[in-house]
Protein backbone atom coordinates (compact mmCIF):
# COMPACT_ATOMS: atom_id res chain seq x y z
CA UNK A 1 0.00 0.00 0.00
CA UNK A 2 2.88 2.37 0.74
CA UNK A 3 4.26 1.88 -2.79
CA UNK A 4 0.89 2.64 -4.36
CA UNK A 5 0.53 5.83 -2.37
CA UNK A 6 3.88 7.26 -3.45
CA UNK A 7 4.51 5.63 -6.81
CA UNK A 8 3.30 8.56 -8.90
CA UNK A 9 5.21 11.12 -6.82
CA UNK A 10 8.44 9.09 -7.04
CA UNK A 11 8.08 8.43 -10.77
CA UNK A 12 7.45 12.12 -11.44
CA UNK A 13 10.67 12.91 -9.58
CA UNK A 14 12.57 10.33 -11.65
CA UNK A 15 11.17 11.85 -14.85
CA UNK A 16 12.36 15.30 -13.77
CA UNK A 17 15.91 13.95 -13.30
CA UNK A 18 15.98 11.73 -16.41
CA UNK A 19 14.47 13.09 -19.61
CA UNK A 20 14.62 9.63 -21.22
CA UNK A 21 12.33 8.14 -18.57
CA UNK A 22 8.67 8.34 -19.64
CA UNK A 23 7.06 6.09 -17.06
CA UNK A 24 3.71 7.25 -15.68
CA UNK A 25 2.44 6.30 -12.25
CA UNK A 26 -1.23 5.98 -13.16
CA UNK A 27 -0.39 3.84 -16.21
CA UNK A 28 1.84 1.59 -14.12
CA UNK A 29 -0.93 1.12 -11.57
CA UNK A 30 -3.43 0.41 -14.34
CA UNK A 31 -1.13 -2.30 -15.76
CA UNK A 32 -0.71 -3.80 -12.27
CA UNK A 33 -4.44 -4.07 -11.70
CA UNK A 34 -5.25 -5.24 -15.22
CA UNK A 35 -2.75 -8.07 -14.81
CA UNK A 36 -4.05 -8.63 -11.28
CA UNK A 37 -7.61 -9.01 -12.59
CA UNK A 38 -6.74 -11.47 -15.36
CA UNK A 39 -4.49 -13.63 -13.21
CA UNK A 40 -7.07 -13.89 -10.42
CA UNK A 41 -8.95 -16.40 -12.58
CA UNK A 42 -5.86 -18.61 -12.54
CA UNK A 43 -5.11 -18.12 -8.84
CA UNK A 44 -7.44 -20.92 -7.58
CA UNK A 45 -5.82 -23.40 -9.98
CA UNK A 46 -2.33 -22.26 -8.94
CA UNK A 47 -3.15 -22.57 -5.24
CA UNK A 48 -4.60 -26.04 -5.83
CA UNK A 49 -1.06 -27.04 -6.89
CA UNK A 50 0.99 -25.12 -4.32
CA UNK A 51 -1.27 -24.38 -1.36
CA UNK A 52 -1.75 -20.86 0.06
CA UNK A 53 1.55 -20.67 1.95
CA UNK A 54 3.75 -21.28 -1.11
CA UNK A 55 1.55 -18.97 -3.19
CA UNK A 56 2.05 -16.11 -0.71
CA UNK A 57 5.81 -16.72 -0.70
CA UNK A 58 6.11 -16.62 -4.49
CA UNK A 59 3.85 -13.58 -4.68
CA UNK A 60 6.02 -11.73 -2.17
CA UNK A 61 9.02 -12.24 -4.46
CA UNK A 62 7.26 -10.29 -7.23
CA UNK A 63 6.66 -7.36 -4.86
CA UNK A 64 10.38 -7.32 -4.08
CA UNK A 65 11.25 -7.42 -7.78
CA UNK A 66 8.97 -4.46 -8.47
CA UNK A 67 10.71 -2.36 -5.84
CA UNK A 68 14.15 -3.27 -7.18
CA UNK A 69 13.40 -1.77 -10.60
CA UNK A 70 13.07 1.69 -9.01
CA UNK A 71 16.80 1.55 -8.40
CA UNK A 72 17.31 1.09 -12.17
CA UNK A 73 14.66 3.35 -13.79
CA UNK A 74 13.53 2.23 -17.23
CA UNK A 75 10.17 2.83 -18.88
CA UNK A 76 9.75 -0.63 -20.42
CA UNK A 77 11.11 -2.32 -17.29
CA UNK A 78 8.60 -0.42 -15.14
CA UNK A 79 5.63 -1.66 -17.14
CA UNK A 80 7.02 -5.21 -17.42
CA UNK A 81 7.55 -5.38 -13.66
CA UNK A 82 4.06 -3.93 -13.18
CA UNK A 83 2.56 -6.84 -15.13
CA UNK A 84 4.63 -9.36 -13.14
CA UNK A 85 3.56 -7.70 -9.88
CA UNK A 86 -0.10 -7.98 -10.89
CA UNK A 87 0.31 -11.72 -11.41
CA UNK A 88 2.11 -12.08 -8.09
CA UNK A 89 -0.52 -10.02 -6.29
CA UNK A 90 -3.29 -12.36 -7.47
CA UNK A 91 -1.77 -15.41 -5.80
CA UNK A 92 -0.67 -13.39 -2.77
CA UNK A 93 -4.09 -11.96 -1.93
CA UNK A 94 -6.02 -15.12 -2.79
CA UNK A 95 -3.50 -17.11 -0.76
CA UNK A 96 -3.87 -14.74 2.21
CA UNK A 97 -7.64 -14.99 2.19
CA UNK A 98 -7.53 -18.77 1.89
CA UNK A 99 -4.96 -19.08 4.68
CA UNK A 100 -7.10 -16.82 6.89
CA UNK A 101 -10.21 -18.92 6.21
CA UNK A 102 -8.36 -22.13 7.01
CA UNK A 103 -7.20 -20.69 10.34
CA UNK A 104 -10.73 -19.62 11.29
CA UNK A 105 -14.23 -20.88 11.94
CA UNK A 106 -17.63 -19.11 11.82
CA UNK A 107 -17.28 -18.06 15.46
CA UNK A 108 -13.93 -16.26 15.11
CA UNK A 109 -13.69 -15.28 11.43
CA UNK A 110 -14.79 -11.68 12.15
CA UNK A 111 -12.20 -11.28 14.90
CA UNK A 112 -9.45 -12.84 12.79
CA UNK A 113 -10.35 -10.67 9.79
CA UNK A 114 -10.07 -7.53 11.91
CA UNK A 115 -6.73 -8.55 13.41
CA UNK A 116 -5.40 -9.52 9.96
CA UNK A 117 -6.45 -6.18 8.49
CA UNK A 118 -4.94 -4.18 11.35
CA UNK A 119 -1.60 -5.97 11.08
CA UNK A 120 -1.61 -5.63 7.30
CA UNK A 121 -2.21 -1.89 7.44
CA UNK A 122 0.54 -1.31 9.99
CA UNK A 123 2.83 -1.29 6.94
CA UNK A 124 1.04 1.79 5.66
CA UNK A 125 1.31 3.56 9.01
CA UNK A 126 4.98 2.87 9.70
CA UNK A 127 6.00 3.13 6.04
CA UNK A 128 4.46 6.55 5.67
CA UNK A 129 5.89 7.65 9.01
CA UNK A 130 9.37 6.79 7.69
CA UNK A 131 8.75 8.57 4.39
CA UNK A 132 7.36 11.63 6.14
CA UNK A 133 10.72 12.29 7.75
CA UNK A 134 12.61 11.44 4.56
CA UNK A 135 10.48 13.78 2.40
CA UNK A 136 10.40 16.56 4.98
CA UNK A 137 10.98 20.06 3.51
CA UNK A 138 11.47 18.61 -0.01
CA UNK A 139 9.48 19.73 -3.03
CA UNK A 140 11.51 17.40 -5.25
CA UNK A 141 12.44 13.85 -4.23
CA UNK A 142 16.15 13.64 -5.13
CA UNK A 143 17.92 10.47 -6.24
CA UNK A 144 19.66 9.82 -2.91
CA UNK A 145 16.38 10.05 -0.98
CA UNK A 146 14.65 7.75 -3.47
CA UNK A 147 17.40 5.15 -3.20
CA UNK A 148 17.30 5.21 0.60
CA UNK A 149 13.53 4.81 0.75
CA UNK A 150 13.43 2.03 -1.85
CA UNK A 151 16.37 0.19 -0.24
CA UNK A 152 14.62 0.19 3.13
CA UNK A 153 11.43 -1.13 1.51
CA UNK A 154 13.37 -3.92 -0.19
CA UNK A 155 14.94 -4.86 3.14
CA UNK A 156 11.54 -5.01 4.84
CA UNK A 157 10.16 -7.10 1.94
CA UNK A 158 12.99 -9.62 2.29
CA UNK A 159 12.30 -9.85 6.03
CA UNK A 160 8.62 -10.45 5.23
CA UNK A 161 9.56 -13.29 2.87
CA UNK A 162 11.52 -14.93 5.68
CA UNK A 163 8.47 -14.78 7.97
CA UNK A 164 6.18 -16.15 5.24
CA UNK A 165 8.54 -19.07 4.75
CA UNK A 166 8.25 -19.88 8.46
CA UNK A 167 4.43 -20.18 8.50
CA UNK A 168 3.16 -23.59 9.54
CA UNK A 169 1.02 -25.64 7.13
CA UNK A 170 -2.74 -25.42 7.78
CA UNK A 171 -5.26 -28.13 6.92
CA UNK A 172 -7.93 -27.45 4.31
CA UNK A 173 -11.35 -26.88 5.93
CA UNK A 174 -13.26 -26.07 2.75
CA UNK A 175 -15.39 -29.29 2.74
CA UNK A 176 -15.27 -30.10 -1.01
CA UNK A 177 -18.63 -30.42 -2.70
CA UNK A 178 -17.90 -33.82 -4.23
CA UNK A 179 -15.79 -36.84 -3.48
CA UNK A 180 -14.40 -36.59 -7.01
CA UNK A 181 -12.52 -33.39 -6.15
CA UNK A 182 -10.85 -35.11 -3.22
CA UNK A 183 -9.52 -37.80 -5.56
CA UNK A 184 -8.34 -35.39 -8.26
CA UNK A 185 -4.73 -34.35 -8.51
CA UNK A 186 -2.57 -32.21 -10.77
CA UNK A 187 -4.13 -30.61 -13.83
CA UNK A 188 -7.59 -32.08 -13.25
CA UNK A 189 -7.78 -30.47 -9.82
CA UNK A 190 -6.61 -27.14 -11.23
CA UNK A 191 -9.31 -27.25 -13.91
CA UNK A 192 -11.91 -28.17 -11.28
CA UNK A 193 -10.84 -25.18 -9.16
CA UNK A 194 -11.25 -22.86 -12.15
CA UNK A 195 -14.70 -24.23 -12.98
CA UNK A 196 -15.80 -23.97 -9.34
CA UNK A 197 -14.78 -20.31 -9.26
CA UNK A 198 -16.67 -19.63 -12.51
CA UNK A 199 -19.81 -21.34 -11.19
CA UNK A 200 -19.59 -19.44 -7.91
CA UNK A 201 -19.27 -16.15 -9.79
CA UNK A 202 -22.65 -16.72 -11.49
CA UNK A 203 -24.58 -17.22 -8.24
CA UNK A 204 -26.97 -14.50 -7.09
CA UNK A 205 -25.12 -13.69 -3.90
CA UNK A 206 -21.73 -13.40 -5.59
CA UNK A 207 -23.09 -11.22 -8.39
CA UNK A 208 -24.55 -8.85 -5.80
CA UNK A 209 -21.36 -8.88 -3.76
CA UNK A 210 -19.40 -8.08 -6.93
CA UNK A 211 -20.91 -4.60 -6.88
CA UNK A 212 -19.55 -4.12 -3.36
CA UNK A 213 -16.21 -5.49 -4.55
CA UNK A 214 -16.22 -2.97 -7.39
CA UNK A 215 -16.59 -0.12 -4.94
CA UNK A 216 -13.69 -1.33 -2.81
CA UNK A 217 -11.53 -1.33 -5.94
CA UNK A 218 -12.54 2.20 -6.89
CA UNK A 219 -11.96 3.63 -3.42
CA UNK A 220 -8.71 1.65 -3.09
CA UNK A 221 -7.29 3.26 -6.22
CA UNK A 222 -8.51 6.66 -5.04
CA UNK A 223 -6.93 6.73 -1.59
CA UNK A 224 -3.80 4.76 -2.56
CA UNK A 225 -2.98 6.37 -5.89
CA UNK A 226 -4.98 9.57 -6.36
CA UNK A 227 -5.66 11.28 -3.05
CA UNK A 228 -2.05 11.43 -1.84
CA UNK A 229 -0.63 12.92 -5.05
CA UNK A 230 -3.60 15.33 -5.20
CA UNK A 231 -2.52 16.74 -1.84
CA UNK A 232 1.11 16.86 -2.96
CA UNK A 233 0.20 18.70 -6.17
CA UNK A 234 -1.91 21.36 -4.39
CA UNK A 235 0.72 24.05 -3.79
CA UNK A 236 -1.46 26.34 -1.70
CA UNK A 237 -2.17 23.72 0.94
CA UNK A 238 1.25 24.19 2.53
CA UNK A 239 4.75 25.51 1.94
CA UNK A 240 5.82 21.85 1.67
CA UNK A 241 2.90 19.92 0.10
CA UNK A 242 5.01 16.72 -0.15
CA UNK A 243 5.31 16.79 3.64
CA UNK A 244 1.50 16.90 3.97
CA UNK A 245 1.41 13.98 1.53
CA UNK A 246 3.48 11.92 3.97
CA UNK A 247 1.24 12.87 6.89
CA UNK A 248 -1.84 11.93 4.86
CA UNK A 249 -0.39 8.47 4.28
CA UNK A 250 0.17 8.12 8.03
CA UNK A 251 -3.43 9.14 8.71
CA UNK A 252 -4.80 6.65 6.16
CA UNK A 253 -2.76 3.93 7.82
CA UNK A 254 -3.95 5.04 11.26
CA UNK A 255 -7.57 4.82 10.11
CA UNK A 256 -7.00 1.34 8.67
CA UNK A 257 -5.25 0.06 11.79
CA UNK A 258 -7.84 1.61 14.12
CA UNK A 259 -10.71 0.10 12.15
CA UNK A 260 -9.12 -3.33 11.85
CA UNK A 261 -8.19 -3.39 15.55
CA UNK A 262 -11.63 -2.20 16.63
CA UNK A 263 -13.47 -4.80 14.57
CA UNK A 264 -11.05 -7.47 15.76
CA UNK A 265 -11.97 -6.64 19.36
CA UNK A 266 -15.67 -6.46 18.49
CA UNK A 267 -15.54 -9.66 16.44
CA UNK A 268 -17.92 -11.67 18.67
CA UNK A 269 -20.51 -8.87 18.62
CA UNK A 270 -20.18 -8.59 14.84
CA UNK A 271 -20.92 -12.29 14.54
CA UNK A 272 -24.00 -11.83 16.72
CA UNK A 273 -25.50 -8.64 15.25
CA UNK A 274 -24.29 -8.95 11.68
CA UNK A 275 -21.84 -7.27 9.36
CA UNK A 276 -24.22 -4.79 7.74
CA UNK A 277 -24.09 -2.09 10.47
CA UNK A 278 -20.30 -1.82 10.08
CA UNK A 279 -20.50 -1.60 6.30
CA UNK A 280 -23.20 1.08 6.52
CA UNK A 281 -21.03 2.99 8.99
CA UNK A 282 -18.11 2.75 6.57
CA UNK A 283 -20.30 4.09 3.76
CA UNK A 284 -21.33 7.12 5.85
CA UNK A 285 -17.72 7.77 6.87
CA UNK A 286 -16.68 7.76 3.21
CA UNK A 287 -19.49 10.12 2.22
CA UNK A 288 -18.28 12.62 4.82
CA UNK A 289 -14.71 12.29 3.55
CA UNK A 290 -15.74 12.76 -0.10
CA UNK A 291 -17.71 15.91 0.72
CA UNK A 292 -14.82 17.45 2.65
CA UNK A 293 -12.36 16.58 -0.15
CA UNK A 294 -14.75 18.20 -2.63
CA UNK A 295 -14.64 21.40 -0.59
CA UNK A 296 -10.92 21.36 0.13
CA UNK A 297 -8.99 20.29 -2.99
CA UNK A 298 -9.16 21.75 -6.52
CA UNK A 299 -10.54 19.80 -9.45
CA UNK A 300 -7.15 19.76 -11.22
CA UNK A 301 -5.27 18.33 -8.21
CA UNK A 302 -4.81 14.74 -9.54
CA UNK A 303 -2.79 15.79 -12.59
CA UNK A 304 0.21 17.98 -11.72
CA UNK A 305 1.34 20.87 -9.52
CA UNK A 306 -1.40 23.49 -9.39
CA UNK A 307 -2.20 26.83 -7.76
CA UNK A 308 -5.94 26.30 -8.24
CA UNK A 309 -8.29 26.28 -5.28
CA UNK A 310 -11.67 24.74 -4.52
CA UNK A 311 -14.33 26.22 -2.21
CA UNK A 312 -11.88 26.73 0.67
CA UNK A 313 -9.14 29.32 0.14
CA UNK A 314 -6.52 28.37 1.06
CA UNK A 315 -7.01 24.59 1.28
CA UNK A 316 -6.84 23.39 4.88
CA UNK A 317 -4.14 20.79 5.58
CA UNK A 318 -5.94 19.61 8.73
CA UNK A 319 -9.05 18.84 6.69
CA UNK A 320 -6.92 16.86 4.24
CA UNK A 321 -5.52 14.82 7.13
CA UNK A 322 -8.95 14.20 8.68
CA UNK A 323 -10.21 13.01 5.29
CA UNK A 324 -7.21 10.69 5.01
CA UNK A 325 -8.08 9.09 8.36
CA UNK A 326 -11.74 8.75 7.33
CA UNK A 327 -10.77 7.13 4.02
CA UNK A 328 -8.69 4.54 5.88
CA UNK A 329 -11.36 3.91 8.50
CA UNK A 330 -14.10 3.46 5.91
CA UNK A 331 -11.93 1.12 3.86
CA UNK A 332 -11.33 -0.99 6.97
CA UNK A 333 -15.10 -1.18 7.55
CA UNK A 334 -15.70 -2.59 4.08
CA UNK A 335 -12.73 -4.93 3.79
CA UNK A 336 -12.88 -6.53 7.23
CA UNK A 337 -16.55 -7.40 6.75
CA UNK A 338 -15.99 -8.68 3.21
CA UNK A 339 -13.20 -10.92 4.47
CA UNK A 340 -15.46 -12.07 7.30
CA UNK A 341 -18.29 -12.90 4.91
CA UNK A 342 -16.10 -14.73 2.37
CA UNK A 343 -14.36 -16.75 5.08
CA UNK A 344 -17.64 -17.56 6.83
CA UNK A 345 -20.50 -17.73 4.33
CA UNK A 346 -18.39 -19.08 1.45
CA UNK A 347 -16.10 -21.34 3.48
CA UNK A 348 -16.85 -24.35 1.22
CA UNK A 349 -15.11 -22.58 -1.68
CA UNK A 350 -12.99 -19.96 0.04
CA UNK A 351 -10.23 -20.07 -2.60
CA UNK A 352 -12.69 -19.26 -5.39
CA UNK A 353 -14.50 -16.65 -3.29
CA UNK A 354 -11.35 -14.69 -2.46
CA UNK A 355 -10.09 -14.97 -6.05
CA UNK A 356 -13.37 -13.52 -7.36
CA UNK A 357 -13.21 -10.74 -4.76
CA UNK A 358 -9.72 -9.72 -5.83
CA UNK A 359 -10.61 -10.13 -9.52
CA UNK A 360 -13.57 -7.78 -9.31
CA UNK A 361 -11.74 -5.35 -7.05
CA UNK A 362 -8.69 -5.23 -9.31
CA UNK A 363 -10.78 -4.71 -12.45
CA UNK A 364 -12.38 -1.69 -10.79
CA UNK A 365 -8.98 -0.40 -9.63
CA UNK A 366 -7.48 -0.81 -13.13
CA UNK A 367 -10.38 1.10 -14.70
CA UNK A 368 -10.08 3.78 -12.03
CA UNK A 369 -6.34 4.25 -12.58
CA UNK A 370 -6.97 4.58 -16.32
CA UNK A 371 -9.57 7.32 -15.89
CA UNK A 372 -7.67 9.00 -13.05
CA UNK A 373 -5.31 10.65 -15.53
CA UNK A 374 -8.25 12.06 -17.54
CA UNK A 375 -11.07 12.90 -15.11
CA UNK A 376 -10.95 15.74 -12.62
CA UNK A 377 -11.24 15.22 -8.88
CA UNK A 378 -14.94 16.08 -8.73
CA UNK A 379 -15.92 13.54 -11.39
CA UNK A 380 -13.94 10.86 -9.55
CA UNK A 381 -15.69 11.71 -6.28
CA UNK A 382 -19.07 11.49 -8.04
CA UNK A 383 -18.24 7.99 -9.31
CA UNK A 384 -17.26 6.91 -5.81
CA UNK A 385 -20.54 8.17 -4.30
CA UNK A 386 -22.65 6.32 -6.88
CA UNK A 387 -20.83 2.98 -6.61
CA UNK A 388 -20.51 3.30 -2.83
CA UNK A 389 -24.30 3.58 -2.54
CA UNK A 390 -24.94 0.63 -4.86
CA UNK A 391 -22.24 -1.53 -3.27
CA UNK A 392 -23.48 -0.92 0.26
CA UNK A 393 -27.05 -1.83 -0.65
CA UNK A 394 -25.95 -5.03 -2.39
CA UNK A 395 -23.76 -6.11 0.52
CA UNK A 396 -26.63 -5.63 2.95
CA UNK A 397 -28.97 -7.70 0.75
CA UNK A 398 -26.52 -10.63 0.79
CA UNK A 399 -25.89 -10.27 4.54
CA UNK A 400 -29.62 -10.25 5.31
CA UNK A 401 -30.12 -13.35 3.15
CA UNK A 402 -27.27 -15.11 4.99
CA UNK A 403 -28.89 -14.22 8.33
CA UNK A 404 -32.22 -15.68 7.20
CA UNK A 405 -30.55 -18.91 6.07
CA UNK A 406 -28.75 -19.20 9.40
CA UNK A 407 -31.98 -18.64 11.33
CA UNK A 408 -33.75 -21.26 9.23
CA UNK A 409 -30.96 -23.76 9.86
CA UNK A 410 -31.14 -23.12 13.61
CA UNK A 411 -34.93 -23.51 13.49
CA UNK A 412 -34.67 -26.79 11.56
CA UNK A 413 -32.08 -28.11 14.00
CA UNK A 414 -34.37 -27.22 16.92
CA UNK A 415 -37.26 -29.06 15.28
CA UNK A 416 -35.09 -32.12 14.70
CA UNK A 417 -33.98 -32.12 18.34
CA UNK A 418 -37.59 -31.74 19.49
CA UNK A 419 -38.71 -34.58 17.20
CA UNK A 420 -35.94 -36.86 18.46
CA UNK A 421 -36.89 -36.08 22.06
CA UNK A 422 -40.52 -36.95 21.38
CA UNK A 423 -39.47 -40.21 19.73
CA UNK A 424 -37.33 -41.18 22.69
CA UNK A 425 -40.19 -40.32 25.04
CA UNK A 426 -42.65 -42.42 23.04
CA UNK A 427 -40.20 -45.32 22.94
CA UNK A 428 -39.87 -45.17 26.75
CA UNK A 429 -43.61 -45.46 27.15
Amino acid sequence: MFTLTFIKTILDSIANDDENFKGDGYTSLAVIYASFALCNWLAPSFISFTGPRTAMLLGALTYTLFMVIFLFPSTWLLYFASAILGAGASITWTGQGTFLARCSNPANISRNSGVFWALLQCSMFFGNLFVYFQFQDKDHIDADTRKLVISVLIGVAILGIVFLASLRPVADNSSPDTEMQQRQTGLANAVFALKSAANLFMTRDMLLLSLAFLYTGLELSFFSGVYGPSIGFTKKISESPKQILGLAGICIGAGEVFGGGLFGILGPKTTRFGRDPIVIAGYIVHLIAFFLIFLNLPNSAPFTDTNDISYLDPPRPWIALICAFLLGLGDACFNTQIYSMLGGVFVKNSVGAFALFKFTQSVAAAVSFFYSSHLGLRAQLGILVIFGTIGTICFCIVEWAAKRRMQEEVSDDSKDVSHDSQSVSSYGK
